[in-house]
């Protein structure tokens, strides 16, 4: 039974918006410790917690309202000078808004929100009064000591009232004092230290591993489960909804011109004139429908800036865990993406951070003793080429060694001194996406698992899309996302076995080229080409699906993976297309992404390249031998 019954709308709305607010709030406290003596920063603050309060008073959450008044209150006394922003403060202000999180949680599941850590509310007290020092939790005096009763009445001048006091009943911000005879001191309530907050706790309230990770293993895409509701709504500026009206009031005008057309077509008017007007009517129709999927696919696109502005406060955190200076610097925010594809980004984009910030960019002692600023860059991006989506995620640290990766592959048993020496570069970067690849020493809670990079990059193929390594020792690391647009159409090859067409994605595809016997080359027992110094084995598509090699394929496409690169055989292809892909929920066969229908309305497979490449296993291989005694059945 949920708490918010009759409210559930009301509820949906401030989440959507409270959210939003919180994580404006959270950038804005990651630029108040570099500001401390903003004013206006403070100002914003204050404003973001006292309207959530607002929000949460309306649907009587209690134990929020409290903790948004406490942490408003100390926002006030900051903003007014009556204390300064000092690196204790902001600890305890950054647990507060992790505890507002919490609360969310909460009320995304119908539930009214726990009581906030008590600690956290004495430290909040402590933090109003100016009495938090060192982190230490100790006031700068011995708290105030009850009178006993009747004393107080002789303590204020006349027997007046304790205004103070009454006020601190009433608002409940007063700090707590104790009874004379037992009076503890305030350590003895707040540990001494406030220890640093685990890894896996500062990221726990966005997005990063979760305890189902496994090396290998094929993770889900997306966020909490508790959020899925809330993320099913989308913003949409109404001048696009404005557009997609005003394109389907054309397209109905257009429509009603085709059906008067048509009329005069079967009353026996077929002459020059009315076809002419038939075929406008048909190309209007064609141009308002390509404009409207346009317009419609635009409602579906939100600025990247929305998934971007929680990453500055858990680098901060985890930098400050890790005792490094790191600062993300953010850019391209208002490149627009499509929605769906936003959520699915958040695992491997906080995978990337947590690397950089952990394994990338050194720690201060090391970055001065190699010429380096103390403080450290990661930078995050986004910028639209073409029609595609390009996110960086960039350091200045260390960069990688390729020699070292190849020895630790090879250490963990991931692949063989053979395989290691025929390594380039790009490859060898690479190896970190393999499961259970990790240069960790030992397993910490920020990383060791060799989970991490093979989460991103299966995450990121499920998107339709890829990920690069560059890096330049001693200078930094850059990791290059390239996404489509949107998933709704995909571009793809249409290729040809025999009379049957299959589609494959034409972001894998880097070239096509004929298949010549004089041309094909054996090594280690397979057919192979050399293309452009290169030597890449060929895959004829009727061995990765499992059927009869009936024929020497005729052409080959040429085809990359993050793993490798590879001549795809086939007999001829088609062409390209825009494939609006239709997904096989109930019965999807090993190695089919899809279906997409062409123009002639023949149903076409979106073949997964990957599936087909994992479970051929070694039966995907051609000799030359067979390859030429099949050219030679087929001459």
């Amino acid at each position: 039974m949920s708490d918010f019954a009759g409210m559930e709308d009301l509820l949906q709305d401030f989440l959507i918006e409270a959210g939003d607010l919180l994580s404006g709030v959270d950038n804005k406290l990651v630029d108040l410790e570099r500001a401390p003596d903003d004013r206006s920063l403070l100002n914003e603050i204050f404003r973001g917690f006292h309207t959530i309060k607002g929000g949460a008073g309306f649907l009587n959450a209690t134990e929020l309202v409290t903790l948004c008044h406490l942490t408003e209150n100390l926002f006030d006394n900051l903003r007014n000078g009556e204390i300064a922003v000092t690196p204790e403060i902001m600890d305890v202000i950054l647990e507060a808004t992790g505890t507002v999180r919490d609360m969310f949680a909460s009320l995304e599941q119908g539930m009214q929100p726990g009581a906030a850590d008590a600690s956290l509310i004495v430290r909040l007290r402590q933090a109003i009064a100016g009495e938090l020092i060192g982190g230490s939790g100790a006031a700068s005096e011995p708290p105030a000591v009850a009178a006993p009763a009747g004393a107080a009445s002789r303590g204020q001048a006349g027997g007046a009232p304790d205004w103070e006091l009454l006020h601190g009943i009433v608002t409940g911000v007063a700090r707590v004092i104790p009874p004379v005879r037992e009076a503890p001191s305030m350590a003895a309530v707040v540990p001494a230290a406030a220890p640093a907050r685990p890894a896996e706790e500062v990221i726990r309230n966005a997005v990063g591993r979760r305890a189902t990770d496994k090396p290998g293993s094929q993770v889900s895409t997306g966020r909490r489960e508790g959020e899925k509701q809330r993320d099913n709504s989308i913003r949409v500026d109404t001048t696009r909804l404005d557009q997609v009206l005003n394109l389907s009031g054309e397209i109905g005008l257009t429509k009603n011109r085709l059906n008067a057309l048509r009329s005069d077509i079967l009353s026996g008017r077929n002459d020059t004139e009315t076809l002419h007007s038939l075929d406008l009517a048909v190309s209007q129709l064609d141009l308002l429908v390509s404009d409207l999927q346009n317009a419609v696919m635009k409602t579906r696109m939100q600025p990247i800036g929305r998934l971007f502005q929680k990453y500055p406060r858990i680098a901060r955190d985890l930098a400050r865990n890790l005792g490094k200076d790191v600062e993300l610097v953010l850019a391209g925010e208002e490149t627009e993406i499509d929605k769906t594809m936003i959520e699915d980004l958040a695992d491997p984009i906080i995978h990337l951070i947590r690397n950089a910030v952990d394994h990338g960019v050194e720690d201060a002692a090391e970055r001065i003793a190699n010429g380096k600023p103390e403080k450290s860059i990661v930078r995050l991006e986004a910028r639209q080429e073409g029609d595609h989506i390009v996110i960086l995620v960039a350091d200045d640290g260390r960069g990688m060694n390729a020699e070292r990766l190849r020895a630790k592959a090879v250490e963990k048993g991931l692949i063989t001194d053979e395989e290691s020496n025929a390594m380039d570069e790009r490859q060898s970067f690479n190896l970190v996406f393999l499961p259970g690849f990790s240069m960790a020493a030992q397993v910490s809670d920020v990383s060791g698992r060799g989970v991490g990079m093979d989460v991103v990059r299966t995450n990121i193929q499920k998107l339709n899309g890829n990920i690069e390594i560059q890096s330049q020792l001693g200078k930094g690391t850059t990791f290059v996302i390239s996404l489509p647009l949107t998933l709704a159409i995909l571009p793809v090859l249409l290729v040809r076995l025999g009379d049957q067409p299959f589609a494959v994605p034409l972001s894998m595809v880097r070239e096509i080229l004929p298949i010549e016997a004089k041309e094909v080359q054996e090594v280690g027992g397979r057919a192979t080409m050399v293309v452009r110094g290169e030597v890449l084995p060929i895959l004829p598509l009727a061995g990765l699906l499992g059927w009869p090699l009936e024929r020497a394929p005729c052409y080959g496409v040429l085809m990359q993976t993050a793993e490798m690169s590879f001549i795809l055989g086939i007999d001829t292809f088609a062409g390209r297309e825009d494939a609006v892909i239709k997904s096989l929920d109930d019965f999807r066969p090993k190695g089919v992404a899809g279906v997409t229908t062409l123009s002639n309305g023949q149903i076409v497979l979106i073949l997964d390249m990957k599936e087909l490449l994992g479970s051929a296993g070694d039966q995907r291989w051609l000799s030359r031998m067979t390859m030429m005694a099949k050219q030679v059945a087929t001459a």
